[in-house]
């Protein structure tokens, strides 16, 4: 199957799933965090799936590809740190946090495979 667009990519969806899964649960967060973990963690996980869909309007470009690839990486990882500041802040059950975790470990390394193998996505001629 021949992808045309980024939202037909599996990460991307998995990613955008769940950014919206982290909003959700953000909004049972304390008011006191809402400028702080509330606002980094959406942030990033939004960043995830932002950065897919610019790594794969650049894949004209292999080295442009592979930053933003990067970029996402660097997002999903920083998510996770603030998923389990959630969990040792009692904002999120251990289930949730699990999962969640599953998730971007997931994710992580499907960006991680995107990266290594530039040549499947790029089309750098």
């Amino acid at each position: 199957m021949k992808i045309k667009n980024h939202e037909e990519l599996e990460v991307f969806q998995q990613s955008y799933h769940a950014a919206l899964e982290i909003f959700e649960l953000t909004k049972s967060f304390p008011k006191a965090e809402q400028f702080s973990l509330t606002d980094q963690i959406r942030r990033s996980s939004r960043s995830v799936c932002a950065n897919l869909s610019e790594a794969y309007r650049k894949r004209y470009y292999t080295k442009s590809f592979v930053s933003k690839i990067l970029d996402a990486e660097g997002e999903a990882a920083e998510t996770q740190v603030w998923i389990k500041f959630s969990k040792d802040f009692n904002y999120i059950e251990n289930l949730k946090y699990e999962e969640l975790m599953t998730d971007y470990n997931n994710i992580l390394g499907k960006l991680v495979m995107m990266r290594k193998s530039p040549e499947k996505w790029s089309i750098d001629h």
